[in-house]
């Protein structure tokens, strides 16, 4: 990670550094300083797509960034109110030199971010951030803006009949579905959608307020939609963060199917068609070995990336794959987009579904995951793992505790001041006392360093 950019683009608490006026101006300018030789192709227009989730300080984010966009001489189109894989899509629609969504995805209200994607539609290199952050350090103001500004609702309604493409009509025609918005960009996009396609949806936290976005719903709180799917016997219900860039599921038994469930399911289905390259799947290193082992039983090999999206990007596309994902609920079916996409991924697992002509519950009684303990540590500062004395070392004996049939990983957050510690195994007794061992071993190699 970089200075700025983090897992997915720059993200801190709305008006403190580095998400300010005068940085997010700088951002923008030099942004495009690098982006504008990076997309190397002529023939793409000076112009950026931004689009937004419906965070209270997304406006005053979006003007400040626009300034510094147009600075460099570039056009701005903007989609308002917009997942950020609407933005994927766009940017390879228009040819335009990049795409920008301002968002904090599934952050609290206060957060907010910037990320950014080629014009080819996917998320940036660390190489290419790297760069942008060395022009920031090397720029001491921003010029006048020269560039336009326009709406550009067109591009919403494109990426609209873009979904719906995607999918049999008449195999989901009449689905009774629960849709979790999460006060987010989801908001009316994926409603419209499903309705669209002749379903039967009732809908959740559809507020175009972002002072709610995230608060006790989409995918990180998705209890309200379990339930609620269970109680008005729908087949399935999603739950979408803020930016709709992930999705968890629940079947009709108001069971939680998160992104390992939607992945396994569909890297299956995919291979019953014969549609899966190479028999394989991507998935992250934080994935279930439940998950990892049900599908090298089914004959799916599964190749494990660092976290983040666009690291699973990165591997399907070097080998030409069809899925992957993360348990988070980014999953990405190259097929159709560069990026993790919430409303896609649903309509294509809900379609695997429809087609196997089985309830959504039969998903969830194919593999069971592992005891797993995921604790998150707050931190004030992220020492390097490798500079606390024994820690590495420490880890590795925690492991070796387990006996072969589990796993101790510890990472920091991306995108969070936290540390987190994932534990695996076959016993859920010994997984809880090692989760309690390796927080108690980083407290003793972190106390009282600045």
């Amino acid at each position: 990670m970089g200075k700025y950019f983090g897992t997915d683009g720059v993200r801190a608490v709305a008006g403190q550094f580095p998400l300010t006026e005068d940085f997010i101006k700088k951002l923008g300018y030099c942004a495009l300083e690098v982006l504008g030789p990076y997309a190397g192709k002529k023939h793409l227009k000076k112009q950026v797509v931004i689009a937004r989730d419906t965070r209270l300080s997304g406006p005053s984010i979006l003007q400040s960034l626009s300034e510094g966009i147009r600075a460099a001489g570039a056009d701005v189109l903007d989609m308002g109110i917009s997942p950020t894989p609407s933005v994927a899509a766009a940017v390879k629609q228009t040819a335009c030199l990049c795409g920008i969504v301002i968002s904090a995805s599934h952050n609290p209200p206060e957060f907010n971010g910037i990320k950014f994607f080629s014009a080819v539609g996917t998320k940036l290199p660390e190489e290419i951030e790297n760069k942008i952050e060395q022009i920031i350090e090397n720029t001491a103001a921003v010029p006048a803006p020269v560039g336009t500004y326009r709406t550009a609702p067109e591009l919403v309604e494109g990426y609209k009949q873009f979904l719906m493409s995607t999918v049999d009509r008449t195999l989901l025609a009449g689905t009774r579905v629960v849709l979790d918005c999460a006060n987010g960009a989801a908001y009316q996009i994926a409603p419209d959608v499903f309705r669209s396609l002749g379903m039967n949806v009732t809908v959740m936290a559809d507020a175009n307020d972002g002072a709610v976005i995230n608060a006790g719903v989409g995918a990180l709180h998705t209890e309200k939609m379990q339930e609620l799917t269970r109680r008005t016997e729908a087949y399935a219900g999603f739950s979408f963060d803020g930016d709709a860039d992930r999705v968890i599921a629940s079947d009709e038994k108001g069971r939680q199917l998160d992104g390992e469930y939607i992945i396994a399911a569909s890297a299956l289905a995919l291979k019953e068609q014969g549609l899966l390259p190479a028999n394989k799947a991507v998935m992250t290193v934080m994935a279930n070995l439940g998950c990892i082992n049900y599908l090298k039983d089914s004959g799916v090999a599964v190749e494990l990336t660092p976290v983040g999206d666009k690291y699973v990007a990165q591997s399907l596309a070097r080998e030409g794959l069809a899925v992957g994902g993360e348990t988070s609920g980014h999953i990405i079916f190259p097929h159709y987009s560069n990026t993790g996409d919430g409303i896609l991924s649903a309509l294509q697992f809900l379609q695997f579904a429809k087609r196997s002509g089985l309830p959504m519950s039969a998903f969830a009684a194919t593999w069971e995951k592992y005891p797993c303990e995921l604790r998150a540590l707050k931190v004030a500062q992220k020492p390097a793992l490798e500079s606390l004395p024994g820690f590495l070392e420490g880890i590795r004996a925690l492991e070796d505790k387990l006996g072969g049939k589990g796993r101790v990983f510890v990472r920091y957050s991306g995108t969070e001041p936290k540390l987190r510690i994932l534990v695996e195994g076959a016993d859920a007794a010994l997984v809880a006392q090692t989760a309690e061992a390796a927080e108690t071993l980083y407290r003793s190699k972190t106390e009282g360093k600045k």
